[in-house]
Protein backbone atom coordinates (compact mmCIF):
# COMPACT_ATOMS: atom_id res chain seq x y z
CA UNK A 1 0.00 0.00 0.00
CA UNK A 2 0.89 3.67 -0.27
CA UNK A 3 3.76 5.54 -2.48
CA UNK A 4 6.37 3.86 -4.73
CA UNK A 5 9.13 4.50 -2.67
CA UNK A 6 11.95 3.16 -5.25
CA UNK A 7 10.56 5.75 -7.32
CA UNK A 8 11.91 8.71 -4.46
CA UNK A 9 15.75 9.61 -4.65
CA UNK A 10 17.78 13.37 -3.57
CA UNK A 11 17.71 15.97 -2.98
CA UNK A 12 15.41 16.19 -0.58
CA UNK A 13 11.80 16.74 -1.00
CA UNK A 14 10.21 20.50 -0.86
CA UNK A 15 8.09 21.01 1.95
CA UNK A 16 4.88 20.75 -0.54
CA UNK A 17 6.23 17.48 -1.98
CA UNK A 18 6.70 16.10 1.96
CA UNK A 19 3.08 16.96 2.46
CA UNK A 20 1.76 15.37 -0.22
CA UNK A 21 3.52 12.21 1.01
CA UNK A 22 2.36 12.46 4.71
CA UNK A 23 -1.24 12.88 2.92
CA UNK A 24 -1.40 10.12 0.65
CA UNK A 25 -4.01 7.14 1.46
CA UNK A 26 -1.95 4.61 3.13
CA UNK A 27 -4.92 2.57 5.37
CA UNK A 28 -4.54 4.51 8.31
CA UNK A 29 -6.92 7.10 9.32
CA UNK A 30 -6.01 11.02 9.28
CA UNK A 31 -4.58 12.95 12.40
CA UNK A 32 -7.73 14.91 12.84
CA UNK A 33 -10.03 11.85 12.10
CA UNK A 34 -8.31 10.54 15.28
CA UNK A 35 -8.43 13.86 17.07
CA UNK A 36 -11.92 13.76 16.59
CA UNK A 37 -12.46 10.68 18.23
CA UNK A 38 -10.53 11.44 21.10
CA UNK A 39 -12.55 14.97 21.33
CA UNK A 40 -9.51 16.94 21.25
CA UNK A 41 -10.75 18.37 17.26
CA UNK A 42 -10.00 20.99 16.50
CA UNK A 43 -6.97 21.66 18.48
CA UNK A 44 -7.12 25.21 20.65
CA UNK A 45 -3.91 26.74 22.21
CA UNK A 46 -4.04 27.31 25.69
CA UNK A 47 -1.98 30.13 26.09
CA UNK A 48 1.38 30.72 25.65
CA UNK A 49 4.32 30.17 27.96
CA UNK A 50 6.69 29.09 25.56
CA UNK A 51 7.99 31.88 23.39
CA UNK A 52 10.33 29.92 20.92
CA UNK A 53 12.79 31.69 18.19
CA UNK A 54 14.39 30.27 15.56
CA UNK A 55 17.20 32.18 14.29
CA UNK A 56 18.15 30.10 11.09
CA UNK A 57 19.26 26.85 9.35
CA UNK A 58 23.18 27.64 9.56
CA UNK A 59 24.45 25.01 11.76
CA UNK A 60 28.41 23.84 11.48
CA UNK A 61 26.95 20.12 11.24
CA UNK A 62 24.86 18.73 8.98
CA UNK A 63 23.18 15.58 10.59
CA UNK A 64 21.19 12.54 9.23
CA UNK A 65 17.52 13.07 10.94
CA UNK A 66 17.96 16.83 10.77
CA UNK A 67 14.28 17.93 10.37
CA UNK A 68 15.58 21.69 10.04
CA UNK A 69 17.61 20.43 7.19
CA UNK A 70 20.50 22.32 8.76
CA UNK A 71 24.12 22.54 7.69
CA UNK A 72 27.23 25.35 6.97
CA UNK A 73 25.69 26.10 3.39
CA UNK A 74 22.17 27.57 4.51
CA UNK A 75 21.40 31.55 4.33
CA UNK A 76 18.49 31.41 6.45
CA UNK A 77 19.51 33.43 9.02
CA UNK A 78 17.85 35.95 11.31
CA UNK A 79 18.44 39.30 10.71
CA UNK A 80 18.91 41.93 13.41
CA UNK A 81 15.38 43.68 12.57
CA UNK A 82 13.62 40.49 13.06
CA UNK A 83 15.28 39.79 16.48
CA UNK A 84 14.16 43.18 17.44
CA UNK A 85 10.28 42.17 16.38
CA UNK A 86 10.64 39.30 18.84
CA UNK A 87 11.57 41.35 21.91
CA UNK A 88 9.41 43.80 21.52
CA UNK A 89 6.73 41.53 21.18
CA UNK A 90 7.95 39.59 23.93
CA UNK A 91 7.73 42.50 26.48
CA UNK A 92 4.34 43.11 25.92
CA UNK A 93 3.83 39.53 27.38
CA UNK A 94 4.11 37.72 30.55
CA UNK A 95 5.38 34.46 28.67
CA UNK A 96 8.38 33.19 30.72
CA UNK A 97 10.49 31.01 28.69
CA UNK A 98 12.60 32.26 25.20
CA UNK A 99 13.37 29.12 23.96
CA UNK A 100 16.27 29.81 21.15
CA UNK A 101 16.61 26.96 18.69
CA UNK A 102 18.04 27.14 15.23
CA UNK A 103 20.39 25.50 13.06
CA UNK A 104 22.69 26.19 15.97
CA UNK A 105 21.08 29.27 17.44
CA UNK A 106 25.19 30.37 18.61
CA UNK A 107 25.87 30.97 15.35
CA UNK A 108 23.52 33.68 14.61
CA UNK A 109 25.37 37.02 15.07
CA UNK A 110 22.30 38.51 16.82
CA UNK A 111 21.87 35.10 19.44
CA UNK A 112 23.84 36.87 22.31
CA UNK A 113 21.77 40.13 21.73
CA UNK A 114 18.26 38.14 22.13
CA UNK A 115 19.66 36.52 25.13
CA UNK A 116 20.52 39.99 26.72
CA UNK A 117 17.65 41.47 26.17
CA UNK A 118 15.29 38.21 27.12
CA UNK A 119 17.23 37.83 30.26
CA UNK A 120 17.03 41.95 31.31
CA UNK A 121 13.01 41.64 30.69
CA UNK A 122 13.47 38.74 33.57
CA UNK A 123 12.45 35.45 31.37
CA UNK A 124 14.48 32.05 31.51
CA UNK A 125 16.49 31.21 28.36
CA UNK A 126 17.17 28.06 26.57
CA UNK A 127 19.47 27.69 24.29
CA UNK A 128 19.61 24.54 21.80
CA UNK A 129 23.06 23.46 21.36
CA UNK A 130 24.45 21.10 19.32
CA UNK A 131 27.37 20.87 21.83
CA UNK A 132 30.40 20.93 19.22
CA UNK A 133 29.92 24.74 18.37
CA UNK A 134 30.95 25.17 21.82
CA UNK A 135 34.55 24.33 20.25
CA UNK A 136 34.51 26.80 17.71
CA UNK A 137 37.69 29.04 17.76
CA UNK A 138 34.69 32.25 17.33
CA UNK A 139 32.92 30.60 20.38
CA UNK A 140 35.85 30.09 22.70
CA UNK A 141 33.85 32.53 25.42
CA UNK A 142 30.30 30.85 24.69
CA UNK A 143 30.04 28.82 27.57
CA UNK A 144 31.10 31.05 30.12
CA UNK A 145 28.53 33.27 28.50
CA UNK A 146 25.86 31.19 28.73
CA UNK A 147 26.69 30.57 32.58
CA UNK A 148 26.85 34.09 33.03
CA UNK A 149 23.17 34.73 31.91
CA UNK A 150 21.69 32.04 33.61
CA UNK A 151 21.13 30.11 29.98
CA UNK A 152 19.68 26.56 30.58
CA UNK A 153 21.41 24.75 27.94
CA UNK A 154 19.31 21.41 26.14
CA UNK A 155 21.91 19.37 24.29
CA UNK A 156 21.52 16.93 21.57
CA UNK A 157 23.61 13.55 22.29
CA UNK A 158 21.98 10.67 20.26
CA UNK A 159 23.56 7.98 22.11
CA UNK A 160 26.10 7.68 25.25
CA UNK A 161 28.16 5.67 22.98
CA UNK A 162 30.38 7.14 19.96
CA UNK A 163 29.40 4.83 17.29
CA UNK A 164 25.65 5.77 17.38
CA UNK A 165 26.37 9.40 17.99
CA UNK A 166 28.57 9.52 15.12
CA UNK A 167 25.89 7.74 12.76
CA UNK A 168 23.94 10.06 13.46
CA UNK A 169 25.58 13.07 13.70
CA UNK A 170 28.72 12.73 11.65
CA UNK A 171 32.30 10.95 12.54
CA UNK A 172 34.35 12.28 15.69
CA UNK A 173 31.35 14.34 17.03
CA UNK A 174 30.70 12.33 20.14
CA UNK A 175 34.28 12.74 21.34
CA UNK A 176 34.14 16.38 20.46
CA UNK A 177 30.34 16.73 22.71
CA UNK A 178 32.31 15.12 25.78
CA UNK A 179 34.70 17.94 25.68
CA UNK A 180 32.24 20.34 25.49
CA UNK A 181 30.18 19.04 28.32
CA UNK A 182 33.29 18.68 30.44
CA UNK A 183 33.36 22.17 29.55
CA UNK A 184 29.64 23.27 30.68
CA UNK A 185 30.57 20.51 33.76
CA UNK A 186 33.06 22.61 34.64
CA UNK A 187 31.09 26.07 35.10
CA UNK A 188 28.85 24.25 37.26
CA UNK A 189 26.05 23.31 34.51
CA UNK A 190 24.57 20.02 35.31
CA UNK A 191 25.77 20.35 39.16
CA UNK A 192 23.40 20.49 42.35
CA UNK A 193 22.90 23.74 43.12
CA UNK A 194 24.85 25.87 40.84
CA UNK A 195 21.47 26.57 38.86
CA UNK A 196 22.88 26.05 35.65
CA UNK A 197 20.36 23.50 34.08
CA UNK A 198 22.14 20.84 31.24
CA UNK A 199 19.76 18.44 29.96
CA UNK A 200 20.25 16.23 27.57
CA UNK A 201 18.28 15.23 24.06
CA UNK A 202 18.02 12.00 22.79
CA UNK A 203 16.37 10.70 19.59
CA UNK A 204 16.19 6.94 17.97
CA UNK A 205 19.08 6.79 15.25
CA UNK A 206 16.44 4.51 13.07
CA UNK A 207 12.70 3.87 12.38
CA UNK A 208 11.29 3.13 16.22
CA UNK A 209 10.22 4.28 19.05
CA UNK A 210 11.90 6.00 21.99
CA UNK A 211 12.06 4.07 25.23
CA UNK A 212 10.27 5.68 28.22
CA UNK A 213 11.94 8.57 29.43
CA UNK A 214 13.10 7.67 32.75
CA UNK A 215 14.50 4.42 32.02
CA UNK A 216 17.06 5.41 29.46
CA UNK A 217 17.70 9.04 31.40
CA UNK A 218 19.36 6.62 34.52
CA UNK A 219 21.09 4.44 31.60
CA UNK A 220 22.57 7.55 30.38
CA UNK A 221 23.48 9.16 33.45
CA UNK A 222 25.26 5.78 34.74
CA UNK A 223 27.22 5.77 31.67
CA UNK A 224 28.13 9.09 30.96
CA UNK A 225 29.66 9.71 34.62
CA UNK A 226 31.25 5.89 35.01
CA UNK A 227 32.81 6.40 31.57
CA UNK A 228 33.16 9.87 30.94
CA UNK A 229 33.05 11.66 34.38
CA UNK A 230 30.05 13.95 33.01
CA UNK A 231 26.55 14.87 34.81
CA UNK A 232 23.56 16.80 33.60
CA UNK A 233 19.92 17.19 34.89
CA UNK A 234 17.53 16.01 32.75
CA UNK A 235 16.91 13.30 29.60
CA UNK A 236 14.48 14.04 26.99
CA UNK A 237 13.47 11.71 24.74
CA UNK A 238 12.05 13.02 21.25
CA UNK A 239 10.31 10.63 18.67
CA UNK A 240 11.72 11.60 15.15
CA UNK A 241 9.28 13.48 13.38
CA UNK A 242 8.43 11.76 9.30
CA UNK A 243 9.80 15.23 7.43
CA UNK A 244 12.38 16.55 6.34
CA UNK A 245 15.78 14.34 6.73
CA UNK A 246 14.34 11.78 8.55
CA UNK A 247 11.53 11.38 6.02
CA UNK A 248 13.82 10.96 2.91
CA UNK A 249 15.64 8.45 5.11
CA UNK A 250 12.55 6.63 5.87
CA UNK A 251 11.56 6.40 2.14
CA UNK A 252 15.20 5.83 0.80
CA UNK A 253 15.36 2.69 3.71
CA UNK A 254 11.96 1.17 2.84
CA UNK A 255 10.61 2.14 6.32
CA UNK A 256 8.29 4.99 5.75
CA UNK A 257 5.04 3.23 5.68
CA UNK A 258 6.53 0.56 8.70
CA UNK A 259 6.87 3.84 10.62
CA UNK A 260 3.49 5.78 9.82
CA UNK A 261 2.09 2.54 11.11
CA UNK A 262 4.15 2.44 14.42
CA UNK A 263 3.09 5.93 15.04
CA UNK A 264 -0.70 5.57 14.78
CA UNK A 265 -0.61 2.63 16.67
CA UNK A 266 1.07 4.54 19.15
CA UNK A 267 -1.61 7.23 19.05
CA UNK A 268 -2.06 8.24 22.81
CA UNK A 269 -5.35 11.11 23.84
CA UNK A 270 -3.76 11.72 26.76
CA UNK A 271 -0.24 12.64 24.79
CA UNK A 272 -2.51 14.63 22.06
CA UNK A 273 -3.81 16.84 24.64
CA UNK A 274 -0.83 17.91 25.86
CA UNK A 275 1.15 18.76 22.60
CA UNK A 276 3.84 21.55 22.88
CA UNK A 277 1.99 23.72 20.02
CA UNK A 278 -0.69 24.27 22.75
CA UNK A 279 1.48 26.43 24.94
CA UNK A 280 4.47 27.17 22.58
CA UNK A 281 4.57 29.86 19.52
CA UNK A 282 7.41 29.30 17.09
CA UNK A 283 8.78 32.59 15.32
CA UNK A 284 10.76 31.54 12.17
CA UNK A 285 14.25 33.30 11.25
CA UNK A 286 11.75 35.39 8.42
CA UNK A 287 9.71 36.29 11.60
CA UNK A 288 6.51 34.38 9.65
CA UNK A 289 4.52 32.38 13.21
CA UNK A 290 4.15 29.06 13.43
CA UNK A 291 2.04 26.69 15.72
CA UNK A 292 5.07 24.51 16.50
CA UNK A 293 8.96 24.02 14.77
CA UNK A 294 7.50 21.26 13.09
CA UNK A 295 5.12 23.24 11.30
CA UNK A 296 7.55 25.44 10.54
CA UNK A 297 9.74 23.21 8.48
CA UNK A 298 6.57 22.37 6.42
CA UNK A 299 5.92 25.78 5.56
CA UNK A 300 2.67 25.76 7.25
CA UNK A 301 2.20 28.85 9.49
CA UNK A 302 -0.56 30.12 11.63
CA UNK A 303 -3.97 29.60 9.52
CA UNK A 304 -6.99 30.02 11.65
CA UNK A 305 -7.29 33.76 12.02
CA UNK A 306 -4.60 34.33 13.81
CA UNK A 307 -1.51 37.05 12.77
CA UNK A 308 0.79 35.62 10.53
CA UNK A 309 4.23 37.64 11.37
CA UNK A 310 5.96 38.71 14.26
CA UNK A 311 5.65 42.61 13.75
CA UNK A 312 1.79 42.06 13.91
CA UNK A 313 2.18 40.32 16.80
CA UNK A 314 -1.32 39.83 19.18
CA UNK A 315 -0.85 37.42 22.46
CA UNK A 316 -4.54 37.86 22.85
CA UNK A 317 -5.31 36.27 19.48
CA UNK A 318 -2.68 33.89 19.63
CA UNK A 319 -3.34 32.68 22.91
CA UNK A 320 -6.13 30.72 22.32
CA UNK A 321 -5.32 30.12 18.46
CA UNK A 322 -6.97 26.93 16.37
CA UNK A 323 -3.56 24.83 15.92
CA UNK A 324 -3.23 23.71 12.38
CA UNK A 325 -2.69 19.37 12.23
CA UNK A 326 -1.89 16.55 9.97
CA UNK A 327 -0.36 14.02 9.81
CA UNK A 328 2.85 14.45 10.73
CA UNK A 329 1.51 15.38 13.88
CA UNK A 330 1.66 12.04 15.19
CA UNK A 331 5.10 11.86 15.68
CA UNK A 332 4.22 14.09 19.02
CA UNK A 333 1.28 11.97 20.07
CA UNK A 334 2.66 8.68 19.92
CA UNK A 335 3.46 6.43 22.95
CA UNK A 336 4.03 8.92 26.17
CA UNK A 337 3.99 11.51 23.98
CA UNK A 338 6.83 13.84 22.49
CA UNK A 339 7.72 17.74 22.23
CA UNK A 340 10.63 20.10 22.25
CA UNK A 341 10.40 19.01 26.20
CA UNK A 342 11.08 15.40 25.78
CA UNK A 343 7.97 12.90 26.70
CA UNK A 344 5.40 14.83 28.74
CA UNK A 345 3.38 11.54 29.92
Amino acid sequence: MGLSLKARASPLASAAEQLRILSAPNGFPRFEERMCTAGLFPLAATGITVFQINVGKLCNQTCQHCHVDAGPDRKEVMTHQTAEQCIRALATTQIPTVDITGGAPELNPNFRWLVEQARALGRHVIDRCNLTVLLLDSQADLAQFLADHQVEVIASLPYYRASQTDAQRGLGVFDKSIVALRRLNALGYGREGSGLALNLVYNPTGAFLPPRQEAIEAQFKWELERQHGVVFNRLYTITNMPISRFLEFLLQSGNYEGYMERLVNAFNPAAAAGVMCRYTLSVGWDGTLYDCDFNQMLELPITFGGPKHIRDFDVAALDRRRIFTANHCYGCTAGAGSSCGGSPA
